[in-house]
């Protein structure tokens, strides 16, 4: 779901991807950093020189934030986004990024000035809006409204070329030795002559119909996997006031909540546009050209190789780049934009429609400020509810009794298991909350829990009506379905049976032939196999022909109901002129993961290099959110958790 946060905690080797974030932020003009929150002396993450403070590491979880609450459409807490170990996966990749640029700074991989200011220059956000040209006023004063220096800007840039210069020379170092394209192309393009035969459940004979007492057996056999789990069935107490939803609003209410909220309930503009991003200037000033020429977008797509991003009546607030928001509702219809500098690439925007915005009337949104009134009301009916319950309670009245006072409604929940599922494994519809299933997990016979804040204004309060021990389900109610697996299982063991004991025969040296024609079954020959055909003919031909040397039998499984038989009567290596091309190809494919995996080892001992730890507990207070003890990990400590060692 949010997937700006986890495409970066799974992005191994992009070590510069928040560099490059950082980058276009500042020359697009994006979000504030705190650059005086970082003189704190306590680190999230440090690398000896490098580190990251938790004003820093706030600034980078809002910007997150805000991007993942844009692609999912809704709000999100911290805790949505650093759920499922996010959390520590991210500091993982932080601490081995700049413990990885601390080593790589040590070591000498430094960017020349001339290179950075040469790439400082040519970005459009430093641009004098009147010669077209770099500035260096206009340069400092961008800076300046995100809170940043030069010497900032400047070494997110070094470090952007740090990381690249060293990736292209790992990969361009790395060569695989020829044998292991050698190895695959042997095994590819290799032939071989069998002889086999096939062993069917016919053959076997197939199992009867099982007694209870086999039944009763095979079920004590596999109780682990056929025990109920222990379960409860609750009563819930909700709070909730149906009656609101048809309590009538007076009009002086709709007016003042319509005066207060009318700038909100506004309609804003919304442009039809469409994008093109271009991996660099001179192919953005082409795409410019071509649909200022009256091209489409589609053609001028097509054209240079990439894949236009249609907008249909988006307002300026969903565009997450600023530089393009402004440029798309800078135009006029029909009107192509320059080439704008974006976080990836050089976009070109063409606008095709505008719908203009207008200030909402209260007809327009009369129904909704009556919904949302009405939704005010019956939180408020909510929480008195909730306040008289709780009042009658200490007074020592029964839950009975104070639900039937203060109007509230009990519900029946079936018998559950502690995942919220019903005991048979199958999930309850509508799904229960994840409160109310940990609540009745916690509780026991006749136990009662305290009020239960759901959020949004929702409440409950849950009484374990009855604790199910865990127990084998009776005979009867799975008698079906366990004769079923009886029967598959018996089955296999005649086939089984069957097979080992003709295999033996084979083995002891009477003819194969022989041997398949006193089972009933007919020898099939190959000549010249290569695996790729094998593969028709079923797995257990491949593992037999190919894994077993010359004049060596085999005795496979082939399929649920079928084994073969056979004997490999001949291997032919695969022709050289053939194999060089292919065993060339093989190498060329493994070479890629192999420059990633090595790359990754690099990182990692980098970071381990430069002593680079975080701290989850710093982490969490930075975000607002309770420390908490995580569960302890290899080669892991808290606080100051080292960055996984190599081969970690």
């Amino acid at each position: 779901m949010l997937k700006a946060f986890r495409t970066f905690a799974k992005s191994k080797w992009a070590i510069g991807l928040l560099v490059v974030l950082a980058m276009g932020l500042l020359v697009t003009g994006g979000t504030q950093l705190d650059i005086l929150g970082n003189m704190g002396p306590k680190h999230v993450v440090s690398a000896g020189e490098r580190s990251l403070s938790q004003t820093e590491f706030r600034s980078e979880m809002d910007r997150i934030l805000q991007q993942s609450q844009e692609q999912a459409g809704r709000a999100l807490t911290f805790e949505e986004l650093i759920g499922q170990g996010g959390l520590v996966q991210y500091l993982q990749q932080k601490s081995q990024q700049l413990g990885f640029l601390n080593w790589a700074w040590q070591s000498g991989i430094r960017p020349g000035k001339e290179l950075v200011l040469r790439q400082i220059r040519q970005a459009p956000g430093f641009f004098d809006s009147v010669t077209g040209k770099f500035d260096e006023n206009q340069y400092r004063a961008r800076l300046a409204e995100s809170n940043a220096t030069p010497e900032m800007f400047e070494e997110q840039l070094r470090d952007q070329y740090s990381t690249q210069h060293f990736g292209v020379a790992l990969g361009a170092g790395m060569r695989l030795p020829r044998i292991y394209g050698a190895i695959l192309a042997s095994q590819a393009l290799e032939t071989r002559d069998g002889r086999w035969f096939t062993v069917t459940q016919a053959m076997a004979g197939t199992a009867p119909a099982p007694t209870d007492a086999q039944l009763t057996t095979f079920m004590n056999q596999n109780a682990t996997q056929l025990r109920l789990p222990e379960a409860r069935t609750a009563s819930v107490v909700l709070f909730d006031d149906q009656a609101a939803a048809s309590t009538p609003i007076t009009d002086a209410r709709i007016e003042e909540r319509f005066n207060f909220r009318r700038d909100a309930l506004s309609l804003p503009e919304k442009r039809t546009f469409v994008t093109l991003t271009a991996p660099n200037r001179a192919a953005a000033d082409r795409i410019a050209a071509a649909l200022r020429a009256g091209q489409t977008p589609a053609a001028v797509a097509g054209a240079n190789n990439i894949q236009p991003a249609d907008y249909a009546d988006t307002p300026r607030s969903a565009l997450g780049d600023p530089a393009i928001a402004a440029a798309v509702f800078g135009l006029a219809a029909n009107e192509v934009s320059a080439p704008v500098q974006a976080s990836v690439g050089f976009v070109v925007a063409r606008v095709t429609a505008i719908t203009p915005g207008r200030a909402a009337t209260l007809t327009d949104v009369r129904e909704q400020v009556i919904q949302e009134l009405r939704a005010e009301d019956a939180r408020a009916a909510v929480y008195n509810r909730v306040e008289a319950y709780e009042k009658a309670r200490q007074d020592g009245k029964t839950l009975d009794v104070a639900v039937r006072e203060i109007g509230a409604r009990i519900i029946q929940v079936p018998a559950i298991r502690e995942d919220g599922n019903l005991r048979n494994g199958q999930p309850i519809n509508p799904a229960l909350p994840p409160q109310l299933v940990q609540a009745m997990a916690t509780l026991g016979k006749g136990a009662e829990s305290e009020v239960i804040d759901m959020g949004q204004g929702q409440y409950f309060v849950v009484r374990v009506d009855e604790v199910i021990p865990a127990a084998l389900p009776p005979l009867e109610g799975i008698r079906g379905p366990l004769a079923q697996q009886w029967i598959l299982r018996e089955n296999v063991r005649l086939l089984t049976t069957r097979a080992n004991a003709l295999a033996a025969r084979v083995r002891g040296g009477e003819d194969i032939a022989a041997v398949a024609a006193s089972a009933g079954a007919t020898i099939q020959t190959a000549t010249g196999l290569t695996r790729q055909a094998a593969q028709a003919r079923g797995q257990g031909v491949v593992q037999g022909v190919f894994s077993s040397g010359r004049g060596e039998m085999f005795s496979q499984q082939n399929t649920a109901d079928t084994f073969v038989i056979g004997r490999t009567d001949r291997i032919i290596a695969a022709p050289s002129v053939l194999a060089a091309p292919v065993a060339n190809e093989f190498r060329q494919r493994m070479a890629s993961d192999n420059v990633n995996a090595v790359g990754e080892m690099a990182l990692k001992a980098a970071a381990s290099g430069s002593k680079a730890r975080y701290d989850e507990a710093l982490a969490r207070a930075a975000l607002g959110l309770p420390a908490e003890a995580p569960a302890a990990t290899p080669g892991a400590a808290t606080p100051g958790r080292p960055a996984p060692a190599p081969g970690q």
